[in-house]
């Protein structure tokens, strides 16, 4: 097989730039590769990835877009089919775009992997200017591909509901686990950040599914009642997205200034071990395709309170103190008994361990290039039933000229 796969969310894996579907692509490439020296790859690059040296191997071909630096200035269309003919030029048997949506204009077999699909469920929590991208290409995309990979069961069955598509066409393909060497300095961290040695931690972009005026409500009301819990700070760590504003005004509105404290967005390594020294992770999400931070905290033994909505209770299991994350006081009262228990820590910590085992990158990368596998086979199979009849046609046609001599 020559199969191609979109990497133009890989930007700087070194410096650990690859949240979302950034992270998901370089760990299945990485994967794919280092099970796969049968198979050849080609893997399209945005023109800003400058070293592709780890991606190099007997059976890989490394190709860039050349016009992608300019897309910006390209009409839509044009740009699409720019993209396409690149791809045709390849001649391959299966591309995958791991980012939700192929080429408008590409036709040849395709597979697309599905993260999220937030924005179809609450538009509400997402700024306008996407219609193009949710009206038309995302669906598009999707009738087109000849398979769909949905990274949680909670994806699949949404891309069933809202685009109507046969169930058998979507495989579900979890997400896996992969933690580099951290540092587990919790003194040298907090001299970095300015952190106390015990915290309450969220990680992520701080936009409105994420839930957090909820979680600096509830939090607050934690400490308002319990004054003794008031040495775990609440700690936020991420990117400032949509109307994050709102967050920082309940801050200030709560008197919570100096117990809240915001990070920005943190090196990898360093949310790693921002996570490892936190006291329990709190995520208390509206929605997630998958739920990565809920992963990353189990692996890393950090105790897990999150939500019971959407893929999050398939990735956390029994392991995290799941909670209806639009109760207020539920979350009040998950954060005080996780925070005054010693041993239900230990407990939860435990079972986080034993859970994130269940996810890796080999076992995706595994049933991923089974997926390849199977739509190869078919391929060829619909290839040789139309060629069939044409042989017989022929072969019919020579037959009758025989005769006629």
């Amino acid at each position: 097989m020559r199969i191609g796969i979109d990497c133009r969310t890989i930007l700087n894996p070194k410096t650990g730039e690859r949240a979302g579907v950034g992270h998901y692509s370089y760990y299945l490439v990485k994967n794919l590769l280092a099970l796969d020296k049968k198979n050849e790859y080609v893997l399209f690059f945005d023109y800003r990835f400058k070293d592709p040296r780890e991606f190099q191997q007997r059976n890989v071909k490394i190709r860039y877009f050349p016009f992608s630096q300019y897309k910006k200035f390209l009409p839509f269309s044009y740009s699409h089919m720019l993209i396409t003919a690149f791809l045709n030029r390849e001649k391959l048997d299966i591309f995958h775009s791991p980012a939700n949506v192929i080429p408008y204009t590409y036709s040849r077999p395709s597979i697309v992997t599905v993260h999220d699909l937030a924005i179809y469920r609450h538009p509400e929590w997402f700024p306008r200017g996407q219609k193009f991208s949710v009206s038309i290409l995302v669906p598009h995309s999707l009738q087109r591909a000849r398979r769909i990979i949905g990274v949680s069961q909670a994806t699949k069955n949404d891309i069933v509901k809202i685009f109507k598509i046969p169930e058998g066409k979507i495989k579900v393909i979890h997400e896996g686990m992969k933690l580099e060497k951290c540092p587990g300095d919790a003194k040298g961290l907090g001299k970095k950040y300015g952190l106390p040695g015990q915290y309450l931690l969220y990680v992520g972009t701080l936009e409105p599914r994420k839930n957090l005026v909820r979680l600096v409500s509830a939090y607050h009301n934690l400490i308002a009642r319990q004054k003794h819990l008031a040495k775990y700070k609440l700690v936020l760590a991420g990117h400032r997205g949509w109307q994050s504003d709102l967050i920082f005004k309940k801050i200030k509105e709560l008197g919570l200034t100096n117990q809240v404290a915001y990070l920005n967005y943190i090196p990898h390594l360093d949310k790693l071990a921002l996570i490892k020294n936190a006291t329990a992770f709190v995520f208390p999400t509206l929605y997630e395709g998958f739920g990565l931070p809920v992963l990353e905290a189990m692996c890393l033994g950090t105790p897990v309170i999150t939500s019971n909505v959407a893929s999050i209770p398939e990735v956390a299991g029994q392991a995290a103190f799941l909670i209806n994350p639009r109760n207020e006081r539920e979350l009040t009262e998950a954060m005080r008994k996780v925070l005054s228990s010693d041993s239900l820590r230990q407990r939860m910590s435990s079972a986080g361990l034993i859970q994130a085992k269940k996810f890796s990158w080999r076992k995706c990368a595994e049933e991923t290039l089974k997926v390849y596998a199977e739509e190869f086979t078919k391929i060829a199979q619909q290839r040789k039933n139309k060629e069939q009849p044409q042989e017989k046609n022929k072969k019919a046609k020579v037959k009758t000229k025989a005769r006629k001599k």
